[in-house]
């Protein structure tokens, strides 16, 4: 009997390493302020990311994820926030001042993975309103929002500044053609990302191939949190990725124009610090000069993800792990007359997302409607774990298993601030809503994916703006959003 009970234990605990053995890894890739065209795969024959190219050959790209926006200007930590807790935007904000709760019943997303049998690895940009350290296994070289520079020291403590006050700044308001430009994206003296010594980009890489080099000698499954602070501001890289791309190479946007007749009304004026980082009016000059500096970011930040694909192969452990690469949304850097991520646009309110793993098709595209913060509750499907009540985003695994699958969400809606803008896309019509400026905004996306011919000036759109809006109407209700958005467009109401 006794050996009957011993052999039993052993099978027992065969079985359970066996299955904890089975269970996949996850290697997540985090960027920051990474529109989705800055990926050559994507359709940018300008930009050199040969890394992020290989991973969409390797798996499912998804060509219309959004960030649902943010409640002010760090629109990152809304989206980092969404995509810890699993709560839609408002729900989020409002779970930001109940972190260290929900910390403590393990209710956020590396929690849920490591009460389910993962070690849990975090590093680079957090921001978020809970110490990392509290919920990973192992935590190292936690990043701020974004690097120090002139602006925070400067301008702490004051209070409505001057606009010439914030063009004065090093790093700001330039370039200005026909002046020297006194700020350089390689020299070192500016800090930023070299501060330290080293670029934050390459730490990161330094710090993931050092862990999965201890991970691959453990049977245990991992989740890695692989957060860059990179392409965001100040847009840094050596001189040799800045170099790949002479201005009179770098495209000037469709959609640019000097200045964006409604940035005051939106929350995106010469005041905002994204804003500030070019001149007003833009000129063409400025634009091409930040986009070479954000494409040569972008070009070295790919180089870093090369550096952790290759460790990750000689773990030995490539074949169990899943990797899923996004970004926390977009960045307009000189489209529509704006540089930042504050809008609604495309190009701010995308950004990348490829999945590539075990059973995941290769080259493949989706186009169904998802948000980004989908790859929390698709790590959780993926390992088996059940999706709390809580979580409100979904998986990605049904739409990546059928080509053919509509996806879970017939709309997506879009805010910015607790007034500035809001947005919903339905199919391919989406509206954007400013209700400051008493205007509204309809894009046909599959004839003007650039959102270049507003056609909100049309009167046989306005079925459509009228339907949208109220569509908008029911989302913000869904999403627990205050703003009484119909109060400042009373004729857009449809009777029900």
């Amino acid at each position: 009997m006794i050996r009957l009970l011993f052999f039993l234990s052993l099978s027992l605990w065969a079985n359970q390493s066996l299955f904890a053995a089975e269970k996949p890894n996850f290697l997540f890739i985090f960027t920051d302020d990474q529109s989705y065209e800055t990926v050559a795969a994507h359709g940018n024959s300008e930009i050199y990311t040969p890394n992020i190219d290989r991973l969409a050959e390797r798996g499912v790209s998804f060509t219309n994820a959004y960030n649902m926006g943010g409640w002010n200007g760090a629109v990152c930590v809304a989206s980092r926030t969404m995509m810890v807790t699993g709560k839609s935007v408002w729900r989020a904000r409002q779970a930001e001042k109940s972190l260290s709760q929900a910390a403590e019943k393990g209710e956020l997303w590396s929690q849920l993975l490591e009460k389910n049998g993962y070690e849990t690895y975090c590093t680079g940009k957090w921001h978020v309103k809970i110490d990392p350290k509290r919920i990973f296994n192992h935590h190292v070289n936690e990043r701020p929002g974004m690097p120090a520079d002139s602006w925070f020291h400067k301008m702490r403590g004051v209070r409505n500044p001057k606009p010439e006050m914030i063009e004065s700044l090093e790093g700001y308001n330039r370039p200005l053609l026909g002046e020297p430009d006194t700020w350089s994206p390689y020299e070192r003296e500016f800090g930023g990302f070299w501060e330290g010594g080293k670029h934050w980009s390459e730490i990161l890489a330094d710090d993931a191939t050092d862990f999965l080099e201890k991970a691959g000698q453990r049977d245990k499954p991992f989740f890695m949190y692989l957060a860059f602070n990179a392409p965001h501001d100040p847009r840094q890289a050596p001189k040799r990725f800045v170099d790949m791309y002479p201005l009179d190479e770098v495209s000037v946007p469709e959609s640019y124009q000097p200045v964006y007749p409604y940035k005051d009304e939106i929350g995106c004026s010469r005041f905002l610090r994204d804003e500030a980082l070019a001149p007003f009016p833009r000129t063409e000059y400025a634009v091409k000069v930040n986009r070479q500096e954000y494409y040569a970011i972008v070009s070295h930040t790919d180089e870093q993800i090369g550096r952790i694909l290759q460790a990750l192969k000689e773990t030995g452990k490539q074949d169990n792990t899943y990797i899923i690469f996004t970004s926390d949304h977009g960045l307009a850097c000189g489209n529509h007359g704006l540089l930042g991520k504050q809008n609604m646009y495309e190009h701010s309110m995308k950004p990348p997302l490829i999945v590539v793993g075990p059973s995941v098709p290769e080259n493949e595209k989706r186009e169904a409607l998802v948000y980004l913060q989908d790859v929390m509750p698709t790590t959780l499907d993926l390992a088996g774990v059940e999706k709390p009540s809580y979580v409100e985003f979904n998986s990605l695994m049904p739409l990546i298993e059928d080509a053919k699958s509509e996806g879970a969400y017939e709309s997506i809606y879009g805010c910015y601030r607790s007034d500035d803008q809001r947005m919903i896309r339905v199919k391919d019509m989406k509206l954007i809503v400013y209700p400051n400026a008493k205007r509204v905004r309809l894009f046909d996306l599959s004839s003007d994916p650039n959102e270049i011919n507003d056609l909100s000036g049309d009167p046989t759109q306005w079925p459509v703006i009228r339907r949208l809006f109220n569509q908008l109407l029911e989302e913000q209700a869904r999403m627990e959003d205050e703003l009484e958005l119909a109060s400042f467009f009373p004729d857009l109401l449809v009777a029900h």
